[in-house]
């Protein structure tokens, strides 16, 4: 009981010290937070009386800024408005002067007007009078006057005219044969002349029958790969090839040279010479054409205009071999481009294109000068070259000096003595013949075959043919000329009919 006692005692003094200290702890708590309170009240009155007196400095200046800017602002505002006075006063003044000027115009334009009328009435007065001594309106007097100016005028220009045009005949005769011969002189080519057929030789005349075969089967084999007609005669030891085409003709002797030489002759064998041949000779044609190009430094040519420049190494135009033609016309052209101060890089180009449509004038219908026009428009040449081609034979108008200077080279490399095979009496008998046939048709009264026989020009009598007989004239001629004549090319016929008025001053 003792110790119950005591330990009950214990437990209630534990309690009452517990709770004794639990309250002085309150107390002190609350103590402490009562002191913070007062504290973070004294700090915020502190940042409040320091906030006030912030914003009422703040205040102070913003307020004393906008007085600033109000007062500048006021200050402009009076220099403006000073001068807004000022340029008004001095408008006025402008308007003042203005409206005295308006008035002293006004009073001289009404006294430029009494002066003009005065003077009209005075013309009047003379041109009446005028009119009456004269005997003539005003109308007549003018008319008469006009004519007489016009016809003075007619006489001195065409003597001036008459004047210049024989000196520059003169002067450009001197310098155009200068220019040529300088040209000429600088380009000096030679010329193999080539014949339209080729000619094998055979080791015997047995060969021959090989040649032909059993039943004729080599020679059909080899005319028809090659397209080449083989003539077999009694000329000795010789086999003659003829066609039109020249590179054809030229893989045939190739390949009929080979298969001679092998000696073993048959459709087979044939056919393996031909291919070979013919890749031999397209071999040829580029390294030619590129030969043509480098010879005459001309560069950027399309690859497919290089072999067409190739293929006229096979080409010949009167015995005259026209790729050696096409280099020399280029070189030609060229030296009178560079002696005038003209392109040369064009005129070398124009003038080594200037036959390319020969490359395949007899694969395509229609003269060489529109084929070769076709082409070059086809390959994107530029408008210059092409018109230096196109006019090289007068078919068209040549629109650049280039191209009378082409035009002018392929004449002198085709007339140079020696470069083409054309007998001078078959070349006479031809033009006659042309003339001939011209000088046939009734109110004709004089024809001329010019450039080299490609042209005919005829003079008919105005007072017997009218225009519209002269175009029926022409295609009647064009047709005579057809039937009758054997030519290359195209032939132009120009009938001209005109009415001319000659009279001289002595």
């Amino acid at each position: 009981m003792v110790a119950l006692a005591a330990a009950v005692a214990g437990v209630v003094v534990g309690y009452l010290l517990r709770r004794s200290l639990a309250e002085a702890r309150i107390a002190s708590a609350e103590e402490a937070a009562r002191r913070i309170t007062r504290e973070a009240e004294r700090e915020a009155e502190g940042k409040r009386r320091e906030a006030v007196l912030e914003a009422k400095e703040e205040s102070h200046r913003l307020r004393s800024e906008v007085e600033r800017e109000t007062r500048e602002r006021r200050v402009e505002l009076q220099r403006a408005e000073r001068r807004l006075v000022q340029k008004e006063e001095t408008l006025d003044r402008k308007g003042e002067n203005i409206e005295r000027r308006e008035e002293t115009l006004d009073r001289r334009e009404n006294d430029l007007e009494r002066v003009h009328q005065e003077v009209a009435d005075v013309r009047a007065r003379q041109v009446a009078e005028l009119e009456r001594i004269s005997g003539l309106s005003t109308d007549e007097a003018k008319r008469i006057l006009m004519a007489n100016v016009q016809e003075e005028m007619k006489h001195e220009v065409a003597s001036a005219i008459r004047e210049a045009e024989a000196q520059a005949r003169e002067e450009g005769d001197r310098k155009a044969r200068e220019i040529i011969t300088l040209a000429i002189q600088r380009c000096a080519a030679d010329h193999v002349a080539e014949a339209t057929v080729s000619v094998v030789e055979l080791p015997s005349d047995e060969m021959k029958g090989r040649i032909i075969g059993r039943e004729g089967r080599n020679i059909r084999t080899l005319e028809t790969l090659t397209g080449i007609d083989l003539i077999i005669d009694d000329t000795p030891e010789a086999v003659i090839l003829s066609g039109f085409d020249p590179v054809r003709r030229e893989v045939a002797r190739i390949a009929l040279e080979r298969l001679v030489a092998d000696g073993r002759i048959h459709p087979a064998r044939i056919e393996e010479m031909v291919e070979k041949a013919q890749k031999e000779v397209e071999a040829a044609i580029r390294q030619e054409g590129e030969q043509a190009a480098l010879e005459t430094g001309v560069h950027g040519l399309h690859p497919e205009l290089i072999k067409l420049l190739g293929r006229l190494k096979f080409r010949t135009s009167y015995g005259q071999n026209v790729l050696k033609h096409s280099v020399e016309v280029a070189h030609l052209a060229g030296s009178m481009a560079a002696e005038l101060g003209l392109n040369q890089a064009l005129a070398k180009r124009a003038g080594l294109m200037h036959d390319i449509g020969k490359a395949v004038d007899h694969e395509v219908e229609g003269p060489h000068v529109t084929i070769g026009v076709e082409l070059l428009t086809r390959y994107h040449e530029s408008p210059e070259v092409i018109d230096g081609m196109a006019a090289h034979h007068g078919d068209s108008e040549p629109h650049s000096l280039e191209a009378v200077l082409v035009a002018a080279a392929d004449a002198v490399s085709a007339a140079r003595p020696g470069a083409r095979r054309e007998t001078l009496e078959a070349y006479i008998k031809r033009l006659e013949k042309l003339e001939a046939i011209a000088d046939s048709f009734e109110g004709v009264e004089k024809a001329y075959a010019i450039q080299a026989g490609r042209e005919i020009r005829i003079m008919v009598k105005p007072e017997r043919i009218d225009d519209l007989t002269a175009v029926r004239m022409a295609r009647d001629i064009v047709k005579r000329i057809e039937e009758e004549l054997d030519y290359p090319g195209q032939i132009k016929v120009t009938v001209i009919r005109e009415t001319r008025a000659v009279d001289y001053a002595k």
